[in-house]
Formats: structure tokens, sequence, C-alpha cells
């Protein structure tokens, strides 16, 4: 039951209080095409000409929930999520900048990543799968769905993504230096070193 309530907390406090746009549904306004063009003059530098980087603290954007992304950047430029580099680039985006930028990575294939540490990738699925239940924390797949594809405009795809990159966000959101989810500094305040690596590392395998 202390489970359950977990999980029913962590789904309260994880819906966003301004979702970009409805689940489902692109903006009337939003512009892949100019999406397309503000991204390669600002952001591709960094996460590769379709999104998928391919430097391994740096996340691969492709295929994410626009509605994440339009929150994600928004926290950036208000400062709700501590990034002095991001903040510097999501400044110079209007919000109509950051729905375009949003849907056209929505549009690129992501790529598969592989999981790596054999002697852990066991107890990352465990982990990603069923939680742990002695110390209350919820399954990442109760939130984040079974294969890391996540939920349009409350949860982010993970899938693939880069290890590195999540072992510095979940270690971020249980160190207190990244405080934009409640949720996640929930979850995360709880694991260890060698936990968050092994999730990381089932995680960036998920397809």
């Amino acid at each position: 039951m202390k489970l359950l309530a977990s999980l029913l907390t962590a789904a309260i406090f994880a819906a966003p209080a301004f979702p970009a746009f409805s689940a489902g549904e692109t903006p009337v306004k939003a512009d892949a095409a100019k999406g397309q063009a503000s991204y390669g003059a600002v952001c591709a530098s960094c996460h590769a000409a379709d999104g998928n980087s391919s430097v391994p603290l740096q996340p691969k954007l492709a295929g994410q929930h626009p509605e994440y992304l339009v929150k994600q950047l928004r926290e950036f430029k208000d400062g709700k999520r501590n990034d002095p580099v991001m903040k510097g680039f999501a400044s110079s985006l209007s919000e109509g900048d950051m729905q375009n930028i949003a849907v056209w990575l929505h549009t690129q294939a992501p790529k598969n990543g592989f999981s790596k540490e054999k002697d852990l990738v066991a107890l990352g699925e465990r982990i990603y799968r069923g939680g742990i239940q002695d110390r209350q924390i919820a399954a990442c797949a109760s939130c984040h769905s079974p294969n890391g594809a996540g939920l349009p405009a409350q949860y982010p795809r993970l899938s693939g993504q880069h290890a590195d990159y999540t072992v510095k966000s979940l270690t971020d959101f249980r160190d207190g230096k990244r405080a934009n989810s409640i949720p996640m500094a929930q979850v995360a305040a709880k694991l260890n070193d060698r936990e968050i690596k092994a999730v990381a590392d089932y995680i960036a395998g998920l397809r």
C-alpha cells in the first residue's frame, strides 16, 4: 500500500502545472520548419543536427515529447532549472521559438543506445521495472512506461538516453542541484551511486 501511495503521489506532482499544449496535439501556431532553422542556429552544435547527441553528457533530444521540451526550456530560461549554459541559450528563445523547436525535434527519429555495464544491467532492470519495494522506491516504468517511451505532457521519453547524462540528472536530483521535479527528487534521494549507475545503463539500452 505504501508503494501504491508513492506512485499516486508521484503522478499528482509530476503533471506539469502549465502544459505547453494539450496531450497528443500540435499547437496551431507551431512551425516545424522554423523550428529546424532555430534549432540549427542555437542547439545543433551541442545536441547534433538531428537531435541525436553523440556527447555522453549532452542529452539526446530526438523524438522527445514537445510538451516536456518546452517545459524544460522555460525552466532554463526562468532559472527554475539551474544550468548557466542552457539559461544563456534558452534566454535567446521566444515562446514561439521553443514550441517550434520542440515540435521539430519530436519529428526526428531517435537513435538506439546500448547498455554497457554487464555486471549492473540486471540490477538496473529490476529497479526500472519493479522499483525497490522495501525502500518505497517506485518503478521507473510506472511513469516512463516499460519501454521508456514516457507519456506526452507528463513524463519524458528515456529510452536510449546516454547513461552518463542520466547518471548526472539523477545525481543532481538526489543532491539538490536540480530542483524542477519534486517526484524525481524524492525517488533519487533514495538511490545510491551504484543503483543510479545501474538504472542509467539499463535505460541506455531500452527500445
